[in-house]
């Protein structure tokens, strides 16, 4: 890896070794459940570990972050193990209906001590989380992600979500339906992609 990854990332060195534990992770179950593609894998630090080290530091405090179709566990699970030192008091939440990337999350919680739970079920009809942060990493549209937020976030929540090169156009849809105040934050790794900051969600 490359140092400067290390420095943009801003985290201790006991941080960085339970992201080095979970990369190794994810290298071992990926051949059998795919959790990343193959060719990004090569470059996981900066592909989806910075990238979801990033969506951290958009984050006001928090108790609770839900982390939504979580997969792999990016932004969620990179999200889990820097709070392990820097709100140790924080709980999170994963959804991830597949059982096999289900097991997956929860053996890497164990692994790295993070303070997580994980429901395998779908988005939909799992209870609302009432969540002060909720994440979401190549899902759906912002359209469906607006009533996912609608769900899961509490009424002073914030959405923090990676979006490409497309976030403007999938800005317009969205509000169409839906009503919210937003921020684009551009993005570390891609500088045509973002991370929305969004806040206010309802229906009109």
């Amino acid at each position: 890896m490359n140092p400067a990854i290390f420095e943009e990332m801003n985290v201790s060195r006991e941080t960085f070794d339970r992201l080095n534990t979970y990369v190794e992770l994810v290298r071992r179950w990926n051949p059998k459940i795919n959790l990343v593609s193959r060719n990004s894998l090569a470059d996981i630090w900066t592909r989806h570990i910075l990238d979801s080290v990033q969506v951290y530091r958009c984050a006001d405090s928090f108790q609770h972050w839900c982390d939504l179709g979580s997969g792999g566990g990016f932004p969620g699970m990179v999200c889990a193990i820097i709070a392990i030192e820097e709100a140790p008091q924080a709980q999170f939440s994963f959804v991830e209906s597949d059982q096999r990337k289900a097991a997956f999350l929860r053996n890497v919680a164990r692994e790295c001590g993070a303070n997580c739970r994980v429901f395998s079920i779908r988005i939909e009809i799992v209870d609302p989380m009432s969540a002060d942060i909720l994440s979401a990493r190549a899902l759906a549209d912002l359209k469906t992600l607006m009533s996912f937020c609608d769900r899961h976030l509490s009424q002073t929540g914030t959405a923090l979500l990676p979006k490409g090169a497309s976030w403007k156009k999938e800005l317009e849809d969205a509000r169409e339906q839906w009503s919210f105040q937003f921020e684009p934050i551009t993005s570390l790794t891609e500088p045509q992609a973002v991370i929305l900051r969004i806040k206010g969600v309802s229906r009109g």
